[in-house]
This record gives structure tokens, C-alpha cells and sequence, in this order.
């Protein structure tokens, strides 16, 4: 009995052992050890969700491509059209796409034809004879006294109330602002995009949403001090504006009139000893702004570009106090006119002083804002002969006309052609002197109109000729069409115009300016080489 309950207590200490031995590895491990291995597993699938976000960050919510631009609202007089665009949505964090769901713009601008009904008219005379409260119907025309102006606000013909039939239809001009047009019940003004409400405006250089970096600024300033007895009255030219400008902008403050020419040399304003009205007057193939206060101020402004080169007058009838005039050229016309050769050397000065009366001076100022960079010439080029000189008139010797003979004469329409294409400069000048120096012939000329150039040319030139044969021969007074090129020697010592007997040279009419306007068309067409004999 002692034995068999020895061996059963003996089992049972075996059997709890073996239990004991079996949750030994739980039991040896602490509470803190235990809670460490849950909260790891947990860390984990949170680092997952985690790295799962960061990268969808990555992929941010953007607008997907416009959509295409609906049906204007109005076939003229300026409707409003409709494009919209989906913001597609990768990111649920990342918010709603920034910017417009819709965008709007102007269409069919151009002016209904004379007789068509006015479009906020038609709106209301839609509603005629139509039953309202009550029944009663009435006939309705446009009530501008509304509180919105995108608003319908008709009149009842007849009677002194007026109703509001809601928004005005897209495209509706909107009587709050000039040039503005309701959309959606908002008045919008185009920008120069033509979208709606854009704020995008034209640069000084005419470039929609442009920095003013693709043209350059040219300002200065022409003063008279002094005045003869008697004044020095009647026209003055004060600046050749080359064409291509814009924003042109001319003050002046004195008792004297601005004037304006056109590249035909018409008066635009204030011509022939009349003082024309302030408004808009067309020139060059863009609108003149003119402005005159009731004392002494006056000014105009051209936006351009213009078609064709300008020359600034003014009417002297006192002393000069300063005009200022400024305005935006592309850079291959301003390096024309106003930069620096590579093959020169600068001059003092490049506004035209009025030689024809030597007692009146001229102050200049030029403050121009340039982005490009000067060439520096390999030699050393002098200055056109004469340029620097004084240019007061000297008696001439008399022609020696040594074995000279006949003049060669040149004329007609292939020679016009062709010179036109391949000399340098092609201009209209009026000849204000002549001078024979040893076995040359100069020519004091005043360039008022430009055709064709392909370097800079001042206000006032001289033209050499290599003989003393007066071939061709100039006259004092006159106006001549010159096509004539550049020439520089050898030793890169001279930089001349060369007037030479076989140029083209013909007395200045209408008739040869309207002849030589379609020329450089086809030159750049076609090509000096295809108009050679």
C-alpha cells in the first residue's frame, strides 16, 4: 500500500515537472518583455501605413488638360466663351486643386453690323406681352438704373416701375466699366490674352504678359534757349521716331505747339499754322492720343507699332523750355538708330539739332535702358568724314569740271529694282549744301524719310561723291530719293556714305514714293539676285 502511493505521488511530481518544464519559457518572462513584443508588432504595421502615405504624397491632386472652348454667346459685338477643366484627385490629404474650375474669354469682338439691336434690348423685349403677376403682361425696354449691372432690370414702357428678370446672358456688355462684360453675373474685363478677368497686360514692347525684355527704351529731351529777335518761328524739327516704335509718349510745356508728320511728310496735328482739337487721330497705321490743357501744357501718345517713321515738330513761336519724348524699339531698330556700331566709333551726339538757324542751341539728354553688349571693333575706324565738324555753311569752290563730259544717267524701273535691294541706304533727304574738297564733291543733306538701311544714319549726313563733274548733280534746296551705300577703305581709316554717278538718284515726287514702298517686300521675297540684269 506504502509502495503503490510512493509510485502514484512519484507520477504526479513527474507529470507537474513536465507541465512546469513546458511553460517554463512564459513563465521566465517578464510582464515588461512581454508588452516590449506586442508593441513591436504594432510599430510595425504602423511604419507601414506610414511609408504607405509618404508615398502617396508623392502624387499630388492636378488639373487635368482644358477641356475645348464652347460656343461663343454672341456672333458679334463681343460674346463670351466657356472652358473647364477636372481636378483629378490622387491624393485625399492633399486638398482641391488651386486655381479656376472655369475659365472664360472674349469672342467675336468685332462690331455688329449698323441697324442691329442692342443686345441687353433684345433681352428685355423677349419678356414682352408676357403674363407676370396678376396676369397682366407688359412691353419691356433697358432700365440702366439697376443695383447690379449683370442683372436683367427691364422698364415697362408706359409706366414707372421696372422689373428684374435675373442674370443678363454671357456676353452682355456690363455699363459699370468700359470694356468689361458679364459672365456668370460678374462683370470681366479681358486682359490682353482676352481671357476674362485675366490680369495679363501688354509690356512697353506690345508682348502680352511680357518683362519689357524685347525692346529697348530711348528718352530724351530738346531744349531752346535762346531766341533772336523776331524768334526763330515756324516749324522746327526736333526728332525723327523711327518706325517699329511704341509707346511713344511727347510733353511739352511751353508756349509752343507740338507737331506731328507721318513718313510722307503730312501734317498729323497742328499742321500748315493750324492748332488742331485734342482727341484720337490715326498715323501710321495705329491711334494718336492728343492732350492740351488750358495753359501751356500739351502732349500725345502713340501705342504703335508704328508703320512707317514719324518726325516730331514743333511750332515755335517762343523760347523752348524742354520736350521730352520717349518711346520702345525691337533691337535691331534700336542698334540701328541708336547703339553703336562695331565698325565706329561713338558719337556726341544723336538728335537732330536744327542747323537753319545756327544761333538757336539744343541741350540733349538721353537716358536709354539697354540690355545688349557692344561689339568692340578689331581696327580703328574714324568717324564719318565730317560728322564732328562744324556744320556752318561754307562758300564752295567753283567746279573744275575736268574731262568730265556726260553725265551717266540713271533711270527706270529695273534699276530702281535692283539698286533698292542691294545698296545700303535708300533714303529722301533735301540738300542744304555742297562743298568741293580736292577731287571730291560733298553733300550736306537732311535725311527726312528712310526706305531702307542697313546701318545707322543721323539726322544730317554728307554725302561724298568721287568727282567734281557734279555727276549727279544735286541742288540746293531740293528733295531727292538717293540709294547709295557704305563706304569704308582699305586702312578701316574712313566711314563715308559714297553717293557714285551710277547711283539712283531722282527729284523726289508722290508718284517715285509710291513706287518704292512694295520694293522691300520683294526684296525680301525674292532676293537682290533675281533683279539683276
Amino acid at each position: 500500500m506504502i509502495r503503490s502511493s510512493m509510485k502514484r505521488k512519484l507520477t504526479l511530481f513527474h507529470v507537474l515537472t513536465f507541465v512546469l518544464l513546458l511553460l517554463a519559457p512564459v513563465a521566465l518572462s517578464s510582464p515588461q518583455s512581454l508588452w516590449l513584443s506586442i508593441r513591436g508588432a504594432s510599430s510595425k504595421a504602423a511604419s507601414g501605413h506610414l511609408v504607405r502615405a509618404r508615398r502617396q504624397l508623392h502624387f499630388r491632386n492636378e488639373w487635368a488638360t482644358w477641356g475645348v472652348w464652347s460656343v461663343c454667346s454672341r456672333s458679334c459685338g463681343g460674346g463670351a466663351s466657356v472652358r473647364s477643366r477636372t481636378c483629378i484627385t490622387r491624393n485625399l490629404m492633399g486638398g482641391l486643386c488651386a486655381g479656376d474650375l472655369r475659365q472664360y474669354k472674349i469672342c467675336n469682338n468685332k462690331e455688329c453690323p449698323s441697324g442691329s439691336e442692342d443686345f441687353r434690348e433684345m433681352q428685355c423685349a423677349a419678356f414682352n406681352d408676357r403674363p407676370l403677376v396678376a396676369g397682366n403682361s407688359y412691353r419691356w425696354t433697358t432700365f440702366h438704373g439697376g443695383s447690379n449691372p449683370c442683372e436683367l432690370s427691364c422698364l415697362a414702357l408706359g409706366h414707372n416701375f421696372y422689373y428684374n428678370f435675373g442674370r443678363v446672358l454671357d456676353g452682355t456688355s456690363c455699363d459699370k466699366e468700359p470694356g468689361t462684360i458679364c459672365v456668370n453675373g460678374r462683370c470681366l474685363k479681358p486682359g490682353c490674352d482676352s481671357i476674362l478677368g485675366s490680369e495679363q497686360q501688354e509690356d512697353a514692347c506690345m508682348v502680352c504678359g511680357g518683362q519689357n525684355t524685347t525692346c529697348l527704351h530711348h528718352k530724351s529731351v530738346y531744349q531752346s534757349n535762346t531766341l533772336e529777335a523776331g524768334g526763330p518761328f515756324g516749324y522746327n524739327e526736333v526728332a525723327m521716331i523711327p518706325a517699329g516704335a511704341t509707346h511713344i509718349r511727347v510733353t511739352d510745356n511751353s508756349k509752343n505747339y507740338l507737331a506731328l508728320q507721318n513718313g510722307r511728310s503730312q501734317f498729323v496735328i497742328n499742321g500748315n499754322w493750324k492748332i488742331s482739337v485734342p482727341g484720337e487721330y490715326s498715323v501710321a497705321g495705329t491711334k494718336l492720343l492728343y492732350r492740351r490743357s488750358a495753359d501751356t501744357w500739351e502732349s500725345f501718345e502713340v501705342m504703335g507699332p508704328t508703320q512707317e517713321d514719324l518726325h516730331l515738330m514743333v511750332l515755335s513761336t517762343d523760347i523752348n523750355l524742354g520736350i521730352e519724348y520717349e518711346y520702345w524699339l525691337p533691337p535691331d531698330q534700336y542698334n540701328l538708330y541708336h547703339g553703336r556700331s562695331p565698325l565706329r566709333q561713338a558719337h556726341r551726339t544723336a538728335t537732330y539739332i536744327p542747323w537753319d538757324q545756327p544761333t538757336t542751341t539744343e541741350t540733349t539728354t538721353t537716358r536709354t535702358t539697354t540690355h545688349h553688349t557692344t561689339v568692340r571693333p578689331h581696327h580703328k575706324v574714324q568717324p564719318r568724314q565730317g560728322r564732328e565738324e562744324n556744320h556752318r555753311n561754307r562758300p564752295p569752290y567753283p567746279s573744275l569740271r575736268r574731262h568730265c563730259g556726260n553725265c551717266q544717267r540713271v533711270r527706270g524701273r529695273r534699276e530702281r529694282q535692283r539698286q533698292y535691294c542691294q545698296k545700303d541706304f535708300v533714303f529722301r533727304a533735301r540738300v542744304l549744301g555742297k562743298l568741293y574738297q580736292g577731287e571730291e564733291t560733298r553733300y550736306d543733306v537732311q535725311i527726312i524719310h528712310t526706305y531702307r538701311n542697313r546701318f545707322r544714319l543721323e539726322h544730317r549726313e554728307f554725302l561724298w561723291v568721287p568727282n567734281v563733274c557734279d555727276c549727279p548733280l544735286l541742288e540746293e534746296g531740293r528733295q531727292y530719293i538717293l540709294m547709295v551705300r557704305r563706304h569704308i577703305n582699305y586702312e578701316h581709316t574712313l566711314n563715308r556714305i559714297l553717293l557714285e554717278e551710277e547711283s539712283y538718284v531722282v527729284p523726289y515726287r508722290p508718284r517715285e514714293d509710291e513706287l518704292l514702298r512694295p520694293l522691300e517686300q520683294l526684296c525680301s521675297n525674292r532676293g537682290a539676285r533675281r533683279l539683276r540684269g
